[in-house]
């Protein structure tokens, strides 16, 4: 079993053992056919992955790496928040009819701010504190603007980034306000350690430790039969990521360039209700 596996099999038994119902609350998301969706959550829950280690995808079932790749470069390379810009259809329930899902995600991203060192947007200046300030502990990206969230169709759930190197090695803890675990926690935690993966590449690092935080993470009521028979399946040991070693710049890669060697997994969860 790998490690990741071993984490999420963890988290999902404290929360179905430990976990707060919201039965009996104004819940705000519905499914599809207007019944409130009601959770079983944990607050504040911390996982961690050595990324020197191994990848921290989930084995127990797929994770669809590419598409998950897809996305984070839309919001971090691509500084993008039109969904005609990103080739999945993840976030069509939140896309008005341009296309836009508002001042959300990539909008924040790009937007420049004044530094004494210039102007950058935010994973610009990312890229420029680690190769000239890698010690440096103010390397912060936060996309939870106040003064935006009027606009935003969406609200950020994972919305910051701290970085932060420690002897030759760049570690992250990400922070999340919100998290539906059966739909996005492996998504989520693949994507942004291939982020961290990126950003070590592209400034002579290498990867160490990433630390995700959830301040809400919750089950679904129609997820709980799903989420119970998913951690009791025989997991694999994990693949190996290779990542071309010919990139250079964080806006050269692509998502052709980051290969799982070795992955197996459990079968894939079909037809999974997501509440909205």
């Amino acid at each position: 079993m790998s490690k990741a596996d071993n984490g999420f099999v963890a988290m999902c038994q404290d929360i179905l053992e430990n976990g707060v119902s919201s039965e009996g609350e104004n819940v705000r998301a519905r499914w599809a056919d207007g019944t409130p969706a009601h959770t079983i959550k944990k607050f504040g829950v911390i996982n961690r992955y050595d990324l020197s280690e191994e990848f921290p995808i989930l084995t127990l079932r797929p994770t669809n790496l590419k598409a998950a790749i897809d996305e984070l470069l839309w919001i971090w390379q691509k500084k993008s928040n039109n969904i005609n810009d990103l080739n999945s259809h993840i976030w069509d329930s939140w896309a008005d009819e341009k296309g836009s899902i508002g001042k959300a995600y990539g909008y924040q991203i790009g937007i420049k701010h004044k530094y004494y060192e210039g102007d950058f947007d935010q994973i610009d200046r990312v890229l420029y504190d680690l190769k000239h300030n890698p010690y440096s502990r103010r390397i912060i990206v936060n996309m939870y603007n106040h003064s935006d969230l009027h606009e935003m169709n969406l609200y950020p759930c994972a919305y910051s980034m701290t970085f932060n190197v420690t002897g030759r090695k760049l570690n992250a803890i990400l922070n999340q306000r919100s998290q539906d675990i059966l739909v996005a926690n492996n998504w989520n935690v693949a994507q942004y350690a291939i982020l961290i993966h990126m950003l070590a590449q592209v400034s002579n690092l290498e990867v160490g430790q990433f630390v995700h935080v959830i301040a809400d993470a919750h089950i679904y009521d129609r997820h709980i039969p799903l989420i119970t028979e998913l951690i009791h399946r025989t997991s694999f040991p994990a693949p190996k990521l290779w990542i071309n070693p010919d990139v250079k710049d964080f806006y050269d890669f692509k998502v052709e360039d980051f290969v799982l060697e070795g992955y197996q997994s459990g079968a894939q969860i079909t037809n999974i209700p997501v509440a909205i």
